[in-house]
């Protein structure tokens, strides 16, 4: 019978092998960042602690000492989009390119918060535009989806929000927008429908053309990859 020997670290090792750990990481890419602002999280704290007893809870009890910190932690995160600029995240990565033909990016996932019930929507988005002297990076146009959606919401506006801002910022022929979420505020609670969707839509300059809107509405339907 094959015996491993386990090796266990002196406390000087293990402390110098989770610092070289913590450098692989960062240079990997992986290390976990979580920035809050701390004055806000115990505002929000002491909020939640009040609401817990409201319901009828022990916010004192085991599993529930954390949870307004938590809770507090969480929302600053889900609301995150306030603190973002997403004309300027499309300044930062603006190149110009002689392309005057459809740039679609499809299936941006989104999640956001009911801005009536502070319940989560979540879904996908669909977003193309037709350059006019500029293009920007694709990861910019996902990036300005979760700046918007990072914030209360109603989808109709957040549709709306995401093509001004590309529309605002590249200037290019048209802008193409397509939200398509459920809502936990139908499914949970009032109406409890589980499977229903809501799709809105966005349109201006070329894609009001019904040729260049009907390619549009195919090629986010179709499954090429």
């Amino acid at each position: 019978m094959k015996m491993e020997k386990i090796i266990t670290p002196t406390i000087g090792e293990g402390r110098d092998m989770r610092m070289q750990m913590a450098r692989d990481n960062e240079m990997d890419g992986y290390e976990k960042m979580d920035l809050y602002n701390q004055s806000t999280i115990d505002k929000l704290a002491h909020h939640y602690y009040e609401i817990l007893k409201l319901t009828g809870e022990d916010p004192d009890r085991e599993g529930l000492l954390k949870t307004p910190q938590r809770v507090a932690k969480a929302l600053q995160f889900l609301t995150h989009g306030y603190d973002l600029d997403p004309r300027e995240i499309l300044r930062s990565a603006m190149f110009a390119e002689d392309y005057k033909q459809m740039v679609l990016v499809k299936d941006i996932e989104v999640y956001s918060m009911c801005e009536h019930h502070m319940l989560p929507f979540f879904g996908k988005a669909h977003v193309a535009y037709i350059p006019n002297g500029h293009i920007v990076g694709l990861s910019k146009l996902p990036r300005v989806v979760d700046a918007f959606a990072r914030r209360l919401q109603v989808q109709e506006r957040l549709t709306t929000q995401i093509k001004e801002a590309i529309h605002d910022t590249l200037k290019p022929l048209g802008v193409a927008v397509v939200i398509e979420a459920q809502h936990m505020c139908m499914s949970m609670r009032g109406i409890q429908k589980q499977n229903s969707v809501t799709t809105t839509s966005d349109f201006n300059g070329a894609f009001l053309s019904e040729k260049t809107r009907a390619e549009f509405i195919h090629l986010i339907g179709s499954r090429l990859h």
